[in-house]
C-alpha cells in the first residue's frame, strides 16, 4: 500500500483550503494512505479530516529553524518508507524533514531556494488557494479537474453535545469570531452592536490572541478559554456563525454551518469559505485587498462602511 506525507500549512484556514488536495489524491490513488505533518495548533483540524490516516505533530516553535530536531524527525520518519512528500508551506525549512527522511519524490512550489530539497517543482500562479493546493495532485503545469471536493470535518455528535454542556451553553446560539490572527485590518469593528441586535444568545470564540478583540462585546466570551477541538464542537452546533476572514471562518464552512464571512483587507477571490451555507460580504473599495496588517491609508473603509444592517440581512437570508 502506497503512503504519502503531506507537510501541512502553518495556518488553520490554509490547512482547510488544502483539504481538496487530500481528497483528490485519494480519488486518484485508491488505497493511498495519507499522513500529515502538522504544527500542534493545526493538528486538531487535521485529525478531523476523513482523508488523513495519521497526524504527526511537529515539535517546532512557529518560525524556529530547529535544524537538529528536524533532522531527528526526518530520520525517524525514514522507517515509514514514504513514496512521496508534498510540502505545502513555501519556506525553506518546511522542506527539510522530507529531505532528511530520504523520501524519493518531494514536491511543492518553488520558493526560498528549495532546489534540491524538493525535486518535483511547481510554479506559482494567480489562483484561489484551494486550486493552488489542488494543483499538487497533478503533474506540473496541469490544472486539476473542476469541481474540487469540498472541505469537511468529522464531528462526533455525543462529544459535541458534551462540550456544549460542559460550557453551559443552551441550543440555538450564534457564534461570533471577532478576531483575526493576521492583524486589525481583517477585524470588523461592529461586533458589539451585532451581538446586541441578534435574537440568538451569543458565544464569542477565538484564541488567546483574540481576547482583546472580544472585549466589550456582549454574550458568553469563550475566547482563549477553549481548545481548538472544543471550539470546533461549539461551532458544529451553532445556529449561525459570523466571522472575519480567519481559521474559524473556514472551520464553520467545513462544518456546513450558516456562515456570514466578513472580508476587508483580504480577498474572498483568494481565500473564500467553501460555497454552500455561507454568505461573503466584501465592499471591495478601490484600495482592497491590500493584505496589510493595519489600514495603510488610515480610513479603514473596507470594514468601517460594512454596516450591521447588511450583516443582519445576510444572516436572515441564511
Amino acid at each position: 500500500m502506497s503512503r504519502i506525507l503531506v507537510v501541512a500549512p502553518n495556518w488553520i484556514g490554509d490547512a482547510l483550503m488544502a483539504q481538496p488536495l487530500l481528497a483528490r489524491l485519494r480519488e486518484k490513488r485508491p488505497g493511498l494512505k495519507v499522513d500529515m505533518l502538522a504544527p500542534e495548533w493545526v493538528a486538531p483540524v487535521a485529525r478531523r479530516m476523513p482523508e488523513v490516516d495519521e497526524v504527526i505533530t511537529t515539535p517546532f516553535r512557529h518560525g524556529a529553524l530547529s535544524l537538529r530536531r528536524r533532522w531527528q524527525l526526518g530520520r525517524a520518519l525514514k522507517e515509514r518508507r514514504y513514496r512521496q512528500a508534498i510540502v505545502l508551506p513555501n519556506s525553506w525549512k518546511a522542506a527539510l524533514v522530507p529531505f532528511f527522511a530520504d523520501i524519493p519524490v518531494r514536491s511543492g512550489y518553488v520558493g526560498e531556494s528549495r532546489y534540491g530539497l524538493l525535486n518535483l517543482l511547481y510554479r506559482r500562479g494567480d489562483r484561489a488557494m484551494r486550486e493552488h493546493y489542488a494543483r499538487l495532485s497533478e503533474a506540473p503545469d496541469t490544472e486539476p479537474v473542476a469541481p474540487l471536493p469540498q472541505p469537511r470535518l468529522r464531528v462526533h455528535p455525543a462529544q459535541a453535545s458534551a462540550t456544549r454542556t460542559r460550557f453551559g451553553l443552551e441550543s440555538g446560539y450564534a457564534v461570533l469570531c471577532p478576531g483575526a490572527e493576521y492583524g486589525p485590518a481583517k477585524r470588523w469593528p461592529y461586533f458589539a452592536e451585532l451581538a446586541a441586535r441578534l435574537k440568538q444568545p451569543v458565544v464569542l470564540l477565538g484564541s488567546q490572541n483574540d481576547v482583546p478583540a472580544t472585549e466589550g462585546i456582549g454574550g458568553r466570551n469563550l475566547a482563549g478559554r477553549t481548545t481548538l477541538d472544543e471550539a470546533i464542537d461549539i461551532i458544529a452546533l451553532a445556529e449561525l456563525v459570523v466571522s472575519n476572514d480567519s481559521g474559524l471562518m473556514h472551520v464553520a464552512a467545513a462544518l456546513g454551518r450558516p456562515l456570514v464571512a466578513l472580508f476587508g483587507s483580504s480577498s474572498p477571490e483568494k481565500t473564500p469559505p467553501q460555497p454552500g451555507r455561507s454568505r461573503v460580504l466584501w465592499l471591495k473599495p478601490e484600495c482592497s485587498p491590500c493584505y496589510q496588517r493595519e489600514c495603510p491609508l488610515g480610513h479603514f473603509r473596507c470594514m468601517r462602511e460594512l454596516t450591521v444592517d447588511t450583516v443582519l440581512a445576510a444572516a436572515a437570508e441564511l
